[in-house]
């Protein structure tokens, strides 16, 4: 089995019944257990992926909108305590507020089974299962109506939240984007049920690509709502959108007129041609974005300006940047390089460092999935604090 895989024959048969079948998220370390699984929930109809460690799970969530997700509590590292699959229960948590767990293990105590409904999984399975029960248990939660009761609201969203995450996903675009000689994906999760990161990419002209990543200040609701305002606002400025200074300018004294003085965004706006292979770019007070050139050195792209909407007057720095075949940018928010200050005790220091080792160090591994893979490892650690979005753009 291969990391986070998709069952392609149901998708070619079409014999999971529609494109609109649940989708089911499988997290087992062993083979046999996770085909198993895999076989059974696909004969019921559901359309299935696979995780085989706490971090393709992780990174599968992030990647993914599913369901329910079957999480084993006993894995390579820990076989008996069960602590990793209570803690990979707390990331999903944490990470997809109104997903259902199922929680498994061959380890059947009262007392973990216990543990991991406190945590927040919706019902626990014990192994070897009955296979009428478990999927009979797949469709009792599958089909229940969201609880909102005092003892779950602090994990369970609230019905005008759920709409505003779903209103909030469909203004932005799908997470993978591919045309005219380069290749984006994205990874956002949100700290509450809704954020103040956003991420954006659309077609300026023929051979033209405009892309996009900004942090809004604050958190939840009023963050939100700042950033949709700032996505219209940049999107209706489409004849200045392959200009990124004029643009920008502009943006920036619309955001100015229509927000309080406290409140700004840091962002990163990039316009990549396919003809020359370069981009011209703008960086608004983000954090510095990471150019890993293919087979050779990484550099740093600083910012060129100060934060949006801060001040009336306002001058942007346009740069320039020669892109060759396989050169990719990572592009993050705040959320991302923070994250290990609290969870792992770093200081600003040595988090600067975590974050930067991390997107090398992937960056060289991975062709593709990177962006979800940063996210899930920093959301990893720990209760996140702050909004965690990441941008890969490669060119191809």
């Amino acid at each position: 089995m291969t990391i986070l895989e998709a069952d392609a024959e149901i998708g070619a048969a079409g014999d999971c019944g529609a494109s609109n079948a649940s989708r089911i998220l499988v997290v087992d370390d062993q083979p046999d257990v996770r085909e198993a699984m895999r076989l059974l929930l696909k004969a019921d109809g559901f359309a299935i992926d696979i995780a085989a460690s706490p971090e393709e799970a992780l990174a599968a969530a992030a990647d993914g909108n599913y369901d329910l997700i079957v999480v084993d509590m006993n894995f390579t590292r820990d076989t008996t305590s069960g602590e990793e699959g209570l803690g990979l229960l707390d990331s999903l948590r944490a990470q997809q507020p109104g997903v259902r767990i199922v929680a498994t293990t061959g380890w059947s105590t009262i007392d973990l089974a216990v543990q991991a409904m406190q945590r927040g999984a919706c019902d626990f399975v014990p192994k070897p299962w009955d296979n009428r029960r478990f999927v009979a248990t797949v469709r009792k939660h599958l089909n229940a109506p969201k609880q909102r009761g005092a003892a779950r609201a602090a994990r369970a969203l609230d019905a005008d939240l759920e709409i505003a995450r779903r209103v909030q996903r469909k203004l932005w675009p799908e997470p993978r984007f591919s045309g005219y000689g380069v290749e984006c994906e994205c990874a956002s999760l949100p700290a509450r049920e809704i954020g103040g990161d956003f991420y954006d990419f659309f077609e300026i002209e023929p051979g033209k690509t405009a892309f996009l990543l900004a942090d809004v200040s604050g958190k939840g609701i009023g963050a939100a709502l700042l950033a949709a305002n700032l996505q219209a606002t940049i999107r209706g400025q489409q004849e200045l959108a392959g200009d990124p200074a004029r643009l920008l300018e502009r943006v920036n004294q619309l955001f100015f007129a229509s927000t309080r003085p406290e409140h700004f965004a840091t962002l990163f706006y990039g316009v990549y041609k396919a003809g020359t292979r370069t981009i011209r770019y703008a960086s608004c007070g983000h954090p510095a974005t990471v150019l890993l050139r293919a087979g050779g050195p990484f550099e740093l792209l600083d910012s060129s300006c100060t934060v949006l909407g801060a001040f009336k007057h306002f001058k942007v720095q346009e740069r320039s940047l020669a892109m060759q075949p396989g050169d990719r940018l990572v592009l993050f928010s705040d959320g991302f390089w923070e994250a290990p200050l609290e969870a792992l005790a770093m200081t600003a220091e040595m988090s600067d460092r975590w974050a930067l080792e991390t997107i090398v160090s992937l960056g060289r591994s991975r062709k593709s999935g990177l962006a979800a893979a940063l996210a899930s490892k920093a959301a990893a650690g720990g209760r996140q604090a702050d909004d965690i979005t990441v941008m890969d753009v490669r060119v191809r």
